[in-house]
Parts: structure tokens; C-alpha cells; sequence
């Protein structure tokens, strides 16, 4: 008879199939598939890391770190301060017609109805563009409201100021207005003609001329901002140099090299924008008193004015934008006379 094999014999111990333990867990490492959002946040949160480790490095050398806010404060100011001036100026002057108009100073003896009749006879002529008539009593009020010398008036019985005509010829040229002034002074009535207008048309030209030159000031002021932030963040990597070169032979690329200095530069240009809008305001608060006084004297309505909202943030972009370019040279440059096979 023949033996049972093992399969039979284990069947027959007991009453139930013998049954496999559960397989254990596996271990050991698992592929994991980096998501979007996963890659943005860890971006996100690693240049706020960097930024605020750039602003802490500032506070660790406040005396260099001021001495270069205070460089740049100063020559951001500069050009702000100009071109608010000439904003002013600009506002002050946008009233007064540039046009180079002849004013008639009629004669006193003449009556309204004269003076009326003459007017209506200037304004048939056709080299004539325009004729304004400012009789005795509408001069008065302006001599009134707009002279300091108002209170000289009440000396007098009567009003002392003659019509003036206001002429504006077709021919504008500098040349032929003089003609006609003097064939205007020829005519009956006419005590005297003027160009009244050559003074405007002048400070028109000093007024652009000194905007251009604000302009040119600004650029060269551009660059200075420009050097001393690039010299400011080569230090920097100077001082830093052995850490990069660790950073580099752990495998860390440029661009995560460059980033803190990049930050500093945007710090030194951020903070240096706000101080040189700080300066700007104060140097026009201090100048509020006296060009009020003196614009009293002339119009009642001018107010002195900052930059505004507008330049204000044109200021502060330009500032901002002037510090990451200076280190973005600055660390373009350096970066690759540090590599670690050089070393």
C-alpha cells in the first residue's frame, strides 16, 4: 500500500486547509510625482525666506548700510526736487498766454464810446487775429486784485489807468510783429503800444530748457545709483565668497546663488526711493511759506505741490528698479569669477 504524500498528510491533521499569512507591507522608498501647486508654494515661500534674510543682513552692518541709503537718498532727491519745482512753475505759468500779443494803451481823454468805435474798426481789419478790449474800470479791478501796489490808487480822484486794446495779429513772427506795432502806435488815439508777451515766451524757453537739463541731471544721477549699488552688492560677494563656493559644489545653480543679492539691491533701492521721497516733501514743506507769500502777490488761488500720487510712484519704481539692475551687474559679473574648480 502506498504511503501518503506531504499534500495528503497535512490535509489529514486537521479538519481545514492549511491557509497563507497575509503578505507584509512593502517598504522601502515610493515614487511621489511633484504637483504645480507643490512646486509654486515652495517658489514662493523660499523667496519671502530670502527676502527677509537680505533685509536682516542690512540691519547686521547699519553704519555701511546707511552711508549707501544716504548716497542714494541724495541722488534720487535731486532730480525729484527738480521736477517738482518745474511742475510748479509749470502750473504757475499755465495760465499766462504764451501768444506775443500788441497792447494799446489808449489815451485817457478818450471817452467809452471812442474807445468802443475804435475797437470794432480793429477787429475789420485782416492781419488782425483777435481784439480784446480791457476798458478803464475792468483794468482797475485787475490792477486791484493782482498788483502790490494797490493802495497807491487811493491817492487818486479818479482811475488813472487807461483802456488797453489787446491785439493779436495773424503773422506772429518775430520779425514782422515790430511792423506792426509801430503801424498800430500810428494810429489816432493810441497813447503807446507794447509787446507785453516777450517775457513769457522767454521764461517758456528757461522753462524747458532747465526740464531738459533735469533730464540730463537725472540720467547721470541714474548711473550714479547704478555704480553704487553695484559696488555695494560686489562687496557683498566678497564677503560672502567661501559660502557660494559651498553653495556651488553642493550643485546649486546661479540663479539660487544670485537671488539674495538680487534682494539687496531691490531693498537698498526700495528704501532709498522712500527716503528720497521723504526728502522731496520736506524741502517742499519748507519752501510751502514763502512761495505762498509770493504767489499772493500775483494770484490768490496757487498753492505749492508735491509730486503726487503718480510721481510719487514713478519715483519709487524708478528707485526700486535702479537697485535690482545695479546688482544685477554687479552679481552677473562676479558670479562667474567664482566657480569651485577654480579654487
Amino acid at each position: 500500500m502506498a504511503k501518503p504524500g506531504r499534500k495528503e498528510q497535512a490535509t489529514a491533521v486537521g479538519s481545514r486547509p492549511i491557509e497563507k499569512s497575509p503578505a507584509a507591507p512593502r517598504r522601502g522608498a515610493r515614487q511621489h510625482r511633484i504637483q504645480f501647486a507643490d512646486r509654486q508654494r515652495s517658489w514662493r515661500r523660499h523667496h519671502l525666506s530670502v527676502a527677509r534674510e537680505a533685509l536682516l543682513r542690512l540691519k547686521q552692518t547699519p553704519v555701511a548700510s546707511l552711508m549707501t541709503l544716504a548716497v542714494l537718498a541724495i541722488a534720487l532727491a535731486l532730480p525729484g526736487f527738480l521736477l517738482a519745482a518745474l511742475g510748479n512753475l509749470q502750473a504757475l505759468t499755465s495760465d499766462w498766454d504764451p501768444q506775443p500779443r500788441i497792447a494799446l494803451y489808449m489815451q485817457t481823454e478818450l471817452g467809452d464810446d471812442a474807445i468802443d468805435s475804435f475797437s470794432r474798426q480793429l477787429m475789420l481789419r485782416d492781419d488782425l487775429a483777435s481784439v480784446e478790449l480791457i476798458n478803464r474800470e475792468k483794468g482797475l479791478e485787475d490792477f486791484r486784485r493782482y498788483s502790490a501796489f494797490a493802495d497807491l490808487l487811493e491817492r487818486f480822484d479818479a482811475n488813472p489807468l487807461p483802456a488797453v486794446i489787446m491785439v493779436l495779429p495773424h503773422n506772429t513772427d518775430p520779425l514782422a510783429m515790430p511792423l506792426v506795432r509801430s503801424e498800430l502806435a500810428a494810429l489816432p488815439g493810441v497813447d503807446e503800444a507794447q509787446l507785453d508777451m516777450e517775457w513769457v515766451q522767454r521764461l517758456a524757453a528757461v522753462l524747458a530748457l532747465a526740464q531738459r537739463g533735469s533730464y540730463v541731471l537725472g540720467g547721470l544721477l541714474a548711473l550714479a545709483v547704478l555704480l553704487v549699488v553695484g559696488n555695494t552688492v560686489r562687496m557683498t560677494i566678497e564677503s560672502r565668497r567661501d559660502e557660494i563656493l559651498v553653495s556651488k559644489l553642493v550643485g546649486a545653480t546661479d540663479a539660487w546663488v544670485r537671488r539674495p543679492f538680487l534682494y539687496s539691491g531691490f531693498w537698498f533701492g526700495l528704501i532709498g526711493g522712500l527716503l528720497a521721497w521723504l526728502l522731496v516733501q520736506l524741502a517742499l514743506l519748507l519752501l510751502a511759506t514763502p512761495a505762498q507769500a509770493l504767489a499772493d502777490l500775483y494770484l490768490n488761488d496757487f498753492q505749492l505741490q508735491g509730486l503726487g500720487i503718480q510721481g510719487s510712484l514713478i519715483m519709487l519704481a524708478a528707485a526700486t528698479l535702479l537697485g535690482l539692475s545695479g546688482s544685477w551687474l554687479a552679481v552677473s559679473r562676479h558670479l562667474r569669477e567664482i566657480e569651485p574648480g577654480d579654487v
